[in-house]
């Protein structure tokens, strides 16, 4: 039984959406009938366009797919271009099956119909607008494309939003390609479709939505080079509308997560609590966690403002600078095993000196794009500055304990890694790094999800062709320094750092590494036209022209309209703050992967830019917002948002907050106000992976809990997943036995303290004993006398006497009465969870401590439980 076209609610069901410039449909506009249409009549007098008709056409049969005739092998010794990118190979293989004089004997239509055995089986039937479509190119001399292929200006695709209102309810897609030369044709029938999430919504071959589960995705619709994705909404409640309740929006970011939420009738939780507040925003900006004292005064503070002042200082902090460092060398891939002999004098110091330059700049919050800058088109001389003027430069800075590589111009390390040599990787990284984007299927064909081509993946390349890290700077030079300082010939590496390290301490001038951009090949008189290269799917650019053609690359970042650039970034802070990307994966910023809230990302890419590419800007932005500081415990509504930020997403800590959390809970209150303010020696300020993925002593832990490989440039080198090990770290692993039992620990200043009361309350109650004694032989001597009042006197004395004793004698069943169970109770709250104990958690401790046999065996299991809860090692 068919099931009827049920109506549903749509937004812009009049408009179209367009891909690469947001147009309607001009009312006047004259729009082609399908082909589907057209070619139902085997007599029209039309004659199709390979790369309108032919091509997608093919793409839709499954021809040109992966698992078909697309593949790299190929299938029955025929290959196509994987999702037809390539007009002429595509026509040329096709030109050897068919037959132009006798169309219907073509093998390759004999093939489709499946005459001829055919392993993809039967892909259209005889008399089908398909085959009649295919007999019509064959039968018409079978036309090549041109020598430039037409140009799509958009594909516009109504509606540009699905509401439905339940399941099994049907919506029918149109797209409309808009050609160049002026053509506009409905292409519907041969566009792919896909949806990104078939539990809530599926298409079929010809665009028709079916509804399924609530919730919220999208279907994509491919046509050439076109990549179009169309939102897909299905309420979770039934509470919108009208029926959907008025919900504070304090900014522009928390108007825009709660129009997404009204139109999924998703009602966000309610505010978090001070104590929840103070530990997310310490440990998402700072990762660090705050200490007791810290809560303690935040949690007391009656100031309206006070979450805004607690950000402003976090901000100014060290540990924020230090933090967002390592963020940004994950980004970058800094890695000590990537980096090989970048710095003569010191041959491990490439990670820390990378970090260092990147911590300089964060600190003094200079402009993300600037910043980024420095690194794009990094160099190592000075303008006019010779080789040897450059290495007598470095060689003095390393003598100098004021100067830091930190103080240099660029980051050329960068360019100096061993898996970013050649000029894929480059490209490949590049865009990963600065754009967020996976390029690399680019390589091979046409991105199956993005309007990239092979083409456009070689054309990109070219921006680093002449870009060169030479580990032996300019050759000539570099031996003639090498000889100088006593070196000639090969000689081995031992020997060779050995000869520069004492070089250096004799005041001599060593040879450096350098990066430096080639002159483009073949400059003479008969030299062939300057090379183009392509900035991915945009403008062309004369890099043999251009000094350095990486300024055009930073120029791009900047100016692109998609913008990637700033998205890719403002994605991936959200994604620290929330735990996940408005876009997810977040290093997977194409077309086929929306984001689940185009306007919000658009919002704070739109104000990033605006304010400079100011990187507090957008902290603030999003962590003063509502949207951040919802609660993590869910209504009757959001139990299931994962995607829309209607509330906080509980998530492990990373790595290295993590780490420094369990060596914060535990230190002593000296020494962690001294951790909060300087980060040198925590695991935030680590500056890379260990080499050769050693793991001993913190190194184990931080591999334990996913801190990033930095192998590749892909976000998936960190790992958030909670795993057994990590469990068995905390509650086994000898480093923190060490942690609680440390002489700077709590467990130490505590018991330190108690002991000296002990050993004074020892003193006096001995005092008061001997005091006992002397009044117990004055009273004898009182009654062998007969005196009344001194037997009298003496006693009073005697009984004074013992009442001190007993006053100061411990009791056997409590613990000191100058321990404050109390109070231990509550700091060790504070300093682990930021937050005071419930009434029967501060019973339950106070029983378990009152029944240790030590005090501080009693305390140590205390911390050691806390700091094996989830809620010590989840952010919420």
């Amino acid at each position: 039984m068919m099931r009827p076209l049920t109506f549903t609610m749509t937004l812009g069901a009049l408009v179209g959406v367009c891909v690469l410039s947001n147009h309607a449909f001009a009312e006047d506009a004259k729009v082609l009938a399908p082909a589907s249409t057209r070619f139902a009549n085997a007599e029209i007098d039309e004659t199709p366009d390979f790369q309108k008709h032919m091509s997608p056409l093919l793409g839709k049969l499954g021809c040109n797919g992966r698992s078909c005739h697309g593949s790299f092998q190929g299938r029955g010794g025929f290959r196509l271009s994987l999702f037809g990118y390539d007009f002429k190979m595509d026509r040329e293989g096709l030109i050897e099956r068919i037959d132009t004089d006798a169309p219907t004997d073509s093998y390759l239509v004999q093939k489709a119909i499946n005459v001829e055995p055919h392993e993809g089986g039967k892909r259209m039937e005889v008399g089908s607008w398909e085959y009649n479509l295919f007999m019509k190119w064959i039968g018409n001399g079978a036309p090549a494309v041109g020598e430039t292929p037409t140009k799509l200006l958009r594909l516009e695709v109504t509606p540009s939003e699905i509401q439905f209102t339940d399941a099994d309810q049907l919506q029918q897609l149109k797209a409309v390609a808009v050609w160049e030369d002026g053509m506009s044709e409905d292409v519907t029938c041969l566009c792919r479709f896909q949806s990104n999430d078939d539990a809530v919504c599926g298409i079929d071959g010809e665009g028709l939505v079916t509804s399924g589960d609530p919730g919220d995705s999208h279907v994509v619709v491919f046509y050439d080079n076109a990549v179009v994705p169309v939102p897909v909404i299905r309420p979770v409640t039934d509470r919108i509308g009208e029926k959907y309740p008025k919900v504070a929006a304090t900014t522009e970011v928390d108007r825009l997560v709660v129009e997404k939420l009204s139109k999924l009738g998703v009602i966000p939780s309610e505010q978090c609590t001070d104590a929840e507040f103070l530990r997310r925003v310490c440990l998402d900006l700072t990762a660090t966690l705050p200490t007791a004292a810290e809560a303690e005064a935040f949690l007391a503070d009656t100031n309206a403002d006070k979450r805004a002042r607690k950000v402003d200082e976090l901000l100014s902090s060290e540990a924020y600078a230090a933090w967002w460092t390592t963020r940004l060398c994950d980004w970058t891939g800094c890695s000590d095993q990537q980096l090989q002999n970048v710095n003569p004098v010191n041959r491990n110091s490439g990670s820390a000196e990378w970090y260092a330059w990147i911590f300089k700049r964060v600190q003094e919050n200079m402009p993300y794009d600037k910043l980024m800058e420095g690194i794009v088109v990094a160099d190592s001389r000075h303008a006019d500055e010779s080789y040897r003027d450059y290495c007598e430069r470095m060689t003095d800075a390393y003598r100098d304990d004021s100067k830091s590589f930190a103080d240099q111009d660029g980051l050329m390390y960068f360019w100096g890694r061993r898996n970013f040599i050649s000029t894929e990787d480059r490209a490949i990284g590049f865009a990963y790094t600065f754009m967020g984007t996976r390029i690399q299927c680019a390589q091979c064909h046409k991105h199956p999800f993005d309007v990239w081509t092979q083409a456009d993946f070689q054309q990109f390349e070219k921006f680093f062709a002449r870009v060169r890290f030479s580990r032996n700077g300019d050759a000539k030079e570099y031996r003639a320094i090498l000889k100088e300082i006593g070196i000639e010939g090969k000689p081995n590496n031992n020997d060779l750092r050995k000869a520069i390290e004492k070089a250096v301490k004799d005041g001599k001038t060593v040879p450096f590494p350098e990066l430096a951009i080639t002159a483009p090949k073949n400059q003479g008189k008969n030299a062939p036209a300057a090379k183009t290269a392509k900035l991915l799917g945009e403008q062309e650019v004369d890099v043999d022209n251009i000094e350095d053609p990486r300024t055009a690359l930073m120029d791009w970042l900047r100016n692109s309209p998609t913008k990637l650039f700033a998205k890719a970034f403002v994605n991936r802070v959200w994604s620290n703050y929330m735990g996940r990307g408005i876009v997810e994966p977040t290093d997977d910023l194409s077309l086929a992967n929306p984001p689940s809230n185009a306007g919000l990302l658009n919002h704070l890419t739109d104000g990033f830019i605006a304010n400079g590419y100011d990187m507090k800007w957008l902290h603030r932005e999003i962590v003063l917002s509502d949207t951040y500081q919802r609660s993590w415990q869910p209504n009757e509504t959001n139990a299931m948002d994962e995607r829309n930020f209607s509330r906080a997403v509980v998530r492990r800590l990373p790595a290295e907050a993590a780490y420094d959390a369990l060596t914060m809970a535990t230190l002593n209150d000296q020494k962690a106000a001294e951790y909060i303010s300087v980060t040198t020696g925590r695991a935030i300020r680590d500056t890379s992976p260990p080499r050769n993925n050693a793991s001993n002593g913190r190194n184990y832990a931080l591999a334990v809990f996913g801190r990033s490989i930095r192998e590749s440039a892909c976000d998936c080198d960190r790992s958030m997943e909670a795993s057994l090990l990590q469990t068995l770290y905390t509650r086994n692993d000898r480093d923190v036995e060490v942690m609680l039992t440390d002489r700077n620990g709590w467990l130490t200043q505590i018991f330190r303290n108690q002991k000296a009361q002990d050993e004074q309350a020892e003193r006096l109650l001995a005092q008061a004993e001997a005091q006992v004694e002397r009044f117990e032989k004055t009273v004898e001597v009182a009654k062998k006398k007969g005196n009344e009042a001194q037997i009298a006197k003496a006693e009073s004395a005697l009984a004074a006497a013992r009442d001190k004793v007993k006053e100061l004698t411990p009791s056997s069943e409590s613990v000191s009465k100058d321990f404050s169970a109390d109070e231990v109770i509550s700091q060790a709250y504070l300093r682990t969870l930021s937050r005071l104990p419930s009434a029967d958690e501060r019973t339950a401790a106070s029983e378990y401590l009152a029944s240790a046999a030590q005090p501080a065996d009693g305390v140590k299991d205390l911390v050691w439980a806390l700091i094996n809860t989830k809620e010590f090692m989840l952010n919420h």
